[in-house]
């Protein structure tokens, strides 16, 4: 006999309302995450607020974090790394449709030290690493063929070489002062519980929320 029970009944339970540990509970979501989503299961929403105080959201990846924060890169010249440097504060979500699931995250940006941001340029594809030094993202270009021009440029002065990290690319970290989840129920009662800190040193208190 065919099994019709609801692949999303496990997922739904609110068992997660108990955990006392955020970053061990995001670590657990996101291995999940990891075997049901088809694409990018790192893909995060970022969220930041230009000069004028109008916000900007886009999709980025994470690409690492442990309780220190989490981290993701970008060009510090582009709109979103000028943003996140001049305001020093960011919002963060993850929402992963396959589970129901969504984490909301904000907190305070800081630069990850040269050392990090090194050894994680040296691990990404030779192609992304001479894209990093032809784009001068968020600017204006003039046509496809200017940016091609710009990566044939790069190719042909590193040629089979190394490629030296360029000093306005690098690595920002997301250190949480506060983490909520979210987990889909029926009739919209979701089940959310937020963890606040006043400080990075400081103990996480916990809250359940009303949907």
């Amino acid at each position: 006999m065919t099994n019709h029970k609801n692949p999303h009944e496990e997922l739904t339970k609110g068992d997660f309302v108990e955990a006392e540990k955020p970053f061990e509970l995001f670590d657990e979501w996101l291995e999940e995450a990891k075997t049901t989503e088809p694409n990018d299961p790192n893909a995060l929403a970022l969220s930041t607020v230009d000069p004028d105080g109008l916000p900007n959201v886009r999709m980025v990846l994470l690409k690492g974090f442990d309780e220190t924060g989490f981290v993701f890169y970008t060009n510090l010249e582009s709109a979103k790394g000028r943003e996140l440097l001049s305001a020093g504060r960011a919002a963060m979500c993850f929402h992963w449709k396959s589970l129901r699931r969504q984490i909301r995250i904000r907190g305070e940006i800081v630069q990850v030290s040269a050392e990090e941001a090194d050894e994680y340029y040296q691990s990404r594809p030779r192609g992304s690493r001479i894209g990093a030094w032809a784009s001068r993202q968020s600017r204006p270009v003039e046509s496809r063929f200017a940016l091609e021009k710009e990566v044939a440029k790069y190719t042909a002065k590193f040629g089979i070489g190394d490629i030296p990290r360029p000093e306005h690319w690098s690595g920002l970290r997301l250190i949480p002062s506060e983490i909520e989840f979210w987990a889909d129920r029926p009739f919209r009662l979701h089940d959310r519980v937020k963890f606040t800190r006043s400080a990075s040193s400081e103990p996480w208190s916990k809250e359940r929320l009303y949907p």
